[in-house]
């Protein structure tokens, strides 16, 4: 599959890093276009252009949102005979990726952190794609994790707060399991490495299990013993559910202010 990717920052470098170990991408057939020179994962070519020949398989568009216009006037008529536009700006819907750059059909992706590992999510709204074009996008985007498809623009964006702000809350989350740790007794190096040991392995331990993890906290509580007596702080009407509420709609509601301008 060859790409031409507009833009390589963070994000985009964290999913170029996958692709190309995951062997789904080489890196002989991938051009990417920055403003200046960064250290790219398989010595991929870089320049200030795009390059000459014919147009590539995917065109992936890892700018910042409020670049787009700019971007478009210098390369939009190169990137006019790709069959596909990947973005993963926040805000850009479809329709407004298609105006910007006529053409190829527009994939709006909101990836998050983890795809570097293979253990991301890529939540896709592209409602008037024909189908043929969800079998090369779930095939560039399948080593980065688990893909969904999201017709109802609403329910694209509640997904790209869920995952795409969610690492951000549980980094935070361990550190607070470990500032408990520290409440308690515990050095803070010790309570920081059994926070993190804690949450890996009950992570690893949901996804393996066919059981919900509601049911796992309640497998683990033993009635009137100490893991009840924490959960029961948890579950208070003020506690850990709607704080999680809280913090969820302030995200989507400042994606949703993204998305406007």
């Amino acid at each position: 599959m060859r790409l031409w990717m507009i833009g390589c920052g963070n994000m985009a470098s964290a999913m170029l890093r996958r692709w190309l170990e995951s062997g789904v991408v080489a890196a002989a057939d991938v051009d990417v276009v920055n403003r200046h020179d960064r250290a790219l994962p398989g010595d991929v070519r870089q320049a200030r252009t795009l390059p000459d020949g014919p147009p590539p398989d995917v065109v992936v568009l890892g700018i910042k949102p409020q670049q787009l216009d700019e971007v478009a006037a210098v390369h939009r008529e190169r990137v006019r005979g790709a069959p596909l536009l990947v973005s993963m700006l926040a805000g850009p819907d479809p329709a407004r990726l298609s105006a910007a750059f006529p053409g190829p059909i527009a994939i709006q992706t909101m990836p998050n952190l983890p795809v570097e590992l293979g253990r991301g999510v890529v939540a896709i709204h592209a409602p008037d794609a024909p189908a043929d074009s969800h079998a090369t996008v779930d095939r560039l985007m399948a080593p980065l994790g688990l893909v969904e498809w999201f017709d109802d623009a609403a329910r694209f964006a509640a997904a790209g707060a869920l995952s795409g702000c969610g690492p951000a809350f549980l980094f935070r989350f361990v550190d607070a399991m470990a500032a408990g740790g520290v409440a308690i007794g515990l050095d803070s190096a010790q309570a920081a490495a059994v926070a993190l040991a804690t949450v890996e392995g009950a992570a690893a331990m949901v996804a393996a299990s066919d059981r919900s993890p509601g049911v796992l906290a309640d497998a683990v509580a033993s009635p009137g013993g100490m893991t009840r007596a924490g959960l029961n702080v948890l579950d208070e009407a003020e506690g850990l559910v709607p704080l999680l509420e809280r913090t969820l709609t302030a995200s989507a509601k400042r994606g949703a202010e993204m998305a406007r301008g």
